[in-house]
């Protein structure tokens, strides 16, 4: 039959190999290279090797594989080894791909084995690990007028350090309800810590921590961490995430990039620019990092974006887009409350499906402007809905009163709305606001 014509000449062209390669022995033996890898022998042995599995290949591409003895593809789920019982003496031949993750190796003629490691990230995890850390919150909920404290768990990451303080960035949702937030370290040490800002808006937040109450011993073992650019992953590259999942401590998975430029809407907000990652990211992995083979973060994990109902989807906040709200969020200071300003409106969200049902842009509905406001006195108007302040997207009267504690009165600002026309369409309107005091507005 054909086929088998086919298999004994490529049975034969193997066996020429081999016999060709037992004539160069003697030439080879003993040369080495300055990498410490054989030449001659070992070299003509791996090219050997290359041609047989590719005869190999074709043979089990026919239908039958005859030939037996090599390597065979392992699964996806088998990251252990795949063996074979090849007896040529291959000695000590590795092949690393590019990023140098992945090794294929071949051991001596001794185990008769050849194995396939898979992907260890464990060097780079050990190098990251001291620059995050884990938040356990207490926090007071009220469900149906009975109030009880509890606590939650989440993490975050070291992102900056002065001569005074720590600053560690997380979710907005990790601490959005705290009483009191505590920071454990890489060595168990645990600090309280003080929420210096928040923005619900990209889900992020800012702590800080004095550096007066963190032992010599555990400043010696922390590390800031390596801001990596979001801006150039690829799709499956590896992605590593570390957190606090469940509250038990770090932990870690791994995956590869799925996606980018994802967008989430999770409690009628929508979360634009995601990254997704097959990852693992559980309930307490909110706000640690997800980082590349370099050591990188790229991305803030955020379980809150996740679905418990989809397996292998997560989502990370890019670190690209995060870094402009860190730093803002790490520099602002809030005025005292009698200071705050006060711009004069109630307002409700207008979520993206609100938005798309009623054909309306996403920010706030202004519901009411309070006679002698600020609001009131730029020419701001029931009806209207506000979609900037100062520059900033506002999304939620959330986010509208988070960005006010950083505001005294008098302080002027621009004010972006929308109106609506008479055909039904929205022209944006930019006023200029001055802030004003609140008692001195009438209710």
């Amino acid at each position: 039959m054909q086929f088998d014509e086919e298999k004994t000449n490529y049975y034969t062209s193997y066996k020429d190999m081999q016999t060709q390669d037992e004539q160069s022995t003697e030439e080879a033996k003993g040369v080495k290279k300055s990498g410490g890898k054989k030449t001659g022998k070992t070299a003509t042995k791996v090219v050997a090797a290359a041609v047989a599995f590719g005869l190999v290949a074709s043979l089990t591409f026919t239908g039958t594989n005859y030939v037996t003895g090599w390597v065979s593809a392992a699964s996806a789920d088998d990251t252990a080894t795949a063996t074979t019982q090849d007896t040529e003496d291959v000695t000590n031949t590795s092949i690393i791909t590019s990023d140098g993750a992945t090794t294929v190796s071949y051991t001596t003629a001794t185990d008769s084995s050849t194995s396939v490691t898979a992907l260890d990230v464990s060097d780079v995890v050990e190098e990251v690990m001291p620059s995050i850390v884990s938040i356990t919150c207490n926090v007071t909920t009220s469900y149906y007028g009975m109030v009880s404290d509890g606590t939650s768990s989440g993490s975050g990451i070291i992102v900056a350090q002065t001569s005074d303080y720590l600053y560690i960035v997380t979710n907005n949702h990790v601490v959005e309800d705290a009483n009191t937030v505590t920071v454990t370290f890489i060595d168990g040490a645990e600090v309280e810590a003080e929420i210096k800002g928040t923005d619900s808006g990209s889900d992020l937040a800012i702590l800080s921590i004095d550096i007066a109450d963190v032992s010599a011993d555990t400043l010696s073992q922390i590390a800031l961490a390596t801001l990596g650019d979001s801006d150039e992953i690829s799709l499956g590259e590896t992605a590593i995430v570390i957190g606090n999942a469940l509250g038990y401590g770090q932990s870690v998975t791994c995956g590869v990039i799925s996606a980018v430029d994802r967008s989430v809407t999770v409690d009628g907000v929508t979360y634009e620019n995601l990254i997704q990652t097959d990852a693992a990211i559980n309930p307490g992995n909110s706000g640690g990092a997800l980082i590349n083979s370099n050591g990188e973060v790229i991305g803030i994990n955020s379980a809150k974006i996740a679905s418990s109902t989809i397996e292998g989807i997560g989502y990370a906040i890019p670190i690209s887009a995060a870094i402009p709200i860190i730093n803002e969020l790490i520099e602002r200071e809030a005025v005292d409350e009698e200071d705050m300003g006060y711009l004069g409106i109630q307002g409700v969200d207008v979520t993206s499906s609100v938005a798309s049902a009623y054909n309306m842009p996403v920010g706030v509905y202004i519901s009411r402007v309070i006679s002698n406001s600020a609001a009131d006195a730029a020419g701001i108007e029931q009806g209207d809905i506000l979609l900037e302040f100062d520059g900033k997207s506002i999304t939620t009267m959330e986010s509208l009163e988070e960005l006010m504690q950083y505001y005294a009165s008098g302080t002027t600002v621009d004010v972006v709305v929308a109106r609506q026309s008479r055909d039904g369409s929205y022209e944006e309107i930019t006023y200029s606001v001055t802030l004003g005091d609140r008692s001195t507005v009438s209710r």
